[in-house]
Order: C-alpha cells, then sequence, then structure tokens
C-alpha cells in the first residue's frame, strides 16, 4: 500500500512538472520593456544603420531550410496537386482536400525575384512617408496594405499607393462585405484601389474563412480583374510560426505583419520594415493610434505585438533587416 502511494504521488508530481514547463513554454515568464524604455531604445540606436550581409544570408538560410518561402509561401498546382491535404494552421482536426473544383484556381508555380522589398504595417508612427515606398519595384505590403486599408487621398501621401501585394484576413471580407453573400459589386469596386496586385488570403487557416476566400477569388475573376490571388499555404504559415516561437515570439498567432516580413526575409536581398512601432506612444513620446486610420487594437490573446517588434528590432540592430519607425527623411 505504501509502495503504491509513493508511486502515484511520485506520478502526480512528474505530471505536474511537465504542465508547469508546457506553460512557460507558452506563457514565458519576462518582462516586455514600457513604452518609454523602448522609445528610450530607439533613439539611443538612432538612424545608424549599416547592412549585415552575412546576417542577411544567414537569415535566409535558416528560413529556406525551415519554411521554403521560395516554393511554399503560397498554395500552387505544383506543391498542391489534386487529393492534397491541407491541414488548416489556426485550426485542428481540419483540412481542406485540393479537388477538382479548387484545383484550377491555384497559380501554377511561385515566380520571385531577389530584390528590394518594403513591408509595411497600418501603424500611425510615420508622419511622411520615404520616397522608397513609391519606388521599390517589389513592394510587399502588410498592415499598410494589409486587410484592405483606405488608400483614399487623405492618407497616401503619408502611405504611399504603389502595392505589389496586398494581404486580405478573410474576417474583413466578413466585417465590410457579408461574405460576399449578397453583392460582390463594392467588393470589386473597391480593390481596384490596389492596382495589379497580388492579393494574398488566408483562405485555409481557419475553416469559416475558406467559403469567404473562394468567393472573393471567383468575384475578381468574374470581373476580369487584372489581380492575381494567392492563398497562403497553411503549411508555411505553421512553419514560420514555429520559427518565431523559437525565437522569442509566444503569441497563439503571428501578425499578417510578421509572417510577410519573413516571405521578404527569405526572398528578397534587401528588407525595409515600416511602422511596425506596436506601443501607444510615438518617438516623441506623444500618442500614435495603432492604425493610421484607426486605433482598433489587436487581440492580446492572439498576437504578441511588442515581442514581434523586439525581435525585429534585434535584426534591425544586427543589419539583417532595416526598421523605419520616426518620421522619415
Amino acid at each position: 500500500m505504501v509502495s503504491l502511494r509513493c508511486h502515484r504521488s511520485k506520478y502526480i508530481w512528474a505530471t505536474l512538472g511537465v504542465l508547469a514547463l508546457l506553460w512557460l513554454y507558452i506563457f514565458p515568464v519576462y518582462r516586455i520593456p514600457s513604452d518609454k524604455e523602448m522609445v528610450d531604445e530607439v533613439l539611443r540606436q538612432g538612424q545608424t544603420w549599416s547592412r549585415n550581409q552575412t546576417g542577411v544570408d544567414l537569415y535566409r538560410k535558416l528560413l529556406t531550410e525551415c519554411c521554403d518561402p521560395k516554393r511554399m509561401f503560397a498554395v500552387t498546382k505544383e506543391n498542391s496537386p489534386i487529393g492534397k491535404v491541407l491541414w488548416y494552421d489556426g485550426e485542428i482536426y481540419h483540412y481542406h482536400t485540393v479537388t477538382n473544383e479548387t484545383y484550377p484556381i491555384f497559380v501554377q508555380v511561385l515566380t520571385a525575384a531577389d530584390r528590394m522589398c518594403a513591408v509595411a504595417r497600418n501603424n500611425d508612427i510615420s508622419s511622411k512617408a520615404d520616397p522608397k515606398l513609391f519606388l521599390q519595384s517589389f513592394f510587399i505590403s502588410s498592415t499598410s496594405r494589409c486587410n484592405l486599408p483606405p488608400l483614399s487621398k487623405e492618407y497616401t501621401t503619408d502611405v504611399g499607393t504603389r502595392t505589389h501585394l496586398v494581404s486580405a484576413n478573410p474576417s474583413i471580407i466578413e466585417k465590410n462585405f457579408q461574405n460576399l453573400l449578397w453583392s460582390r459589386k463594392s467588393f470589386v469596386e473597391s480593390m481596384k484601389a490596389y492596382g495589379s496586385s497580388y492579393i494574398y488570403i488566408p483562405a485555409f487557416s481557419m475553416k469559416p474563412g475558406t467559403d469567404p476566400s473562394l468567393r472573393a477569388y471567383h468575384a475578381l475573376a468574374d470581373s476580369a480583374s487584372n489581380q492575381t490571388v494567392l492563398f497562403a499555404n497553411p503549411d508555411f504559415l505553421k512553419n514560420v510560426g514555429r520559427f518565431w516561437k523559437n525565437h522569442g515570439v509566444h503569441g497563439k498567432r503571428l501578425s499578417t505583419g510578421l509572417f510577410l516580413v519573413s516571405l521578404a526575409l527569405g526572398l528578397c536581398e534587401e528588407v525595409t520594415a515600416y511602422g511596425f512601432w506596436p506601443f501607444s506612444v510615438g518617438l516623441d513620446e506623444r500618442p500614435v493610434s495603432h492604425h493610421y486610420y484607426d486605433n482598433i487594437l489587436p487581440s492580446s490573446r492572439f498576437h504578441a505585438m511588442p515581442e514581434e517588434f523586439l525581435q525585429l528590432w534585434h535584426l534591425h540592430k544586427r543589419g539583417t533587416l532595416r526598421m523605419r519607425v520616426g518620421d522619415c527623411a
């Protein structure tokens, strides 16, 4: 009897130990710097920056090994033939099997050249846009061209207009266009603001987002739009999430911005990130909105924006990518 109790006690303590380690992995015990501390850190660093080719090559190698962005960042006919099972990266036990209906809407292959890339968020941190936002030949847009934000004249002086790729979360299709169940006209008209860009949609991340995403594709295809819809590959999103979790980002899900920075680091020779500033005050210590067009904050239950910023700031200081967080000269 004593031996049995001892065995049960050891089992309970071992179980509690495993649970404690799991908790610490998901919710690590460390302190994120305050807004004021981050402002002081950025001001100390100043505008000095020099590119570190060794760092650029290292991160391209790491991201290629873990995630293969050149081949896998979108679903294609090449990487997702008929019969392929696409497991949703945002939900457990849900999947989509590629069929004769979905296979034809995928692009054949991905083509990408190593160029200068700008990844811009919607954060209201820069009061004047860098001219490079208008001139870059390959412009990856995260939150500045993410979730279909306004590009009206009142904003374009600051955020630019040129777009190569714009991401669109299915939740925005639901919120702004009623899942395209009743009318497609307003959606098609609004998309003209993004020119002949790629539309990057995570259709296979969560099951409720699949049908609205497919409707978005058909709405643009039926209107003879010159835009190309790319469906985010859930394997790529899952692997990128794992990569950054191993580097200290412990949010339930990465922000779209960090997904696209990862894509740029894997594809581009030089990466500049604009507006990645998750803090409530700017470098002048005045309040700033979370987005340039509203101040709706992201859910802290899903995203760990300060952790993402810290990782990118470390890469900035090492010369792997460049971050623009103040007024652009």
